[in-house]
């Protein structure tokens, strides 16, 4: 196993968390890593509609207001992003969350710091998708992702 530690998101995973191309990108799927009230790992997918890297040390969650990782991004303060972009695994150590106006009443808007970037890649095998999804009605949830993806550029 090869990891390798950056202070900041690599360029290739900015790319991919940049918000645009997002009907291409349908599929892509991301893991929100949080610590419950109760101190147990709370895991959400959230998709290219809902993630956006501004540059290499800021990325905007958009979350459905009232849930679990909501509140615990609210107050812990501090969330692990997880992305596989073949042929690598990245790990994303997120700080200095703070919460950012939201045009959606459904949706709270958080940045956050990246703290540190993990990249994890073996010799013997490579990576080549993480976890997927299909949509039923993917130009209305396209859209709705677009929309989402513009408020959170506007929010900074």
């Amino acid at each position: 196993m090869s990891k390798r530690a950056l202070a900041a998101a690599p360029a290739e995973l900015v790319d991919l968390l940049d918000g645009r191309e997002l009907a291409r990108r349908v599929g892509e799927t991301f893991e929100l890593i949080t610590i419950s009230d109760e101190g147990w790992p709370n895991v959400a997918l959230l998709s290219v509609g809902e993630v956006l890297a501004v540059s290499g040390t800021e990325i905007r969650v958009a979350l459905w207001r009232g849930t679990r990782t909501a509140r615990s991004l609210e107050r812990n303060g501090r969330a692990t992003l997880a992305c596989v972009l073949p042929p690598a695994s990245y790990t994303v150590r997120l700080t200095g969350i703070e919460p950012l106006p939201s045009p959606d009443d459904s949706l709270s808007f958080s940045t956050c710091r990246v703290e540190s970037v993990e990249v994890d890649t073996v010799g013997y095998a490579e990576l080549t998708s993480g976890i997927r999804f299909r949509l039923g009605d993917s130009a209305a949830v396209v859209e709705r992702w677009q929309r989402t993806i513009d408020a959170l550029r506007a929010a900074g």
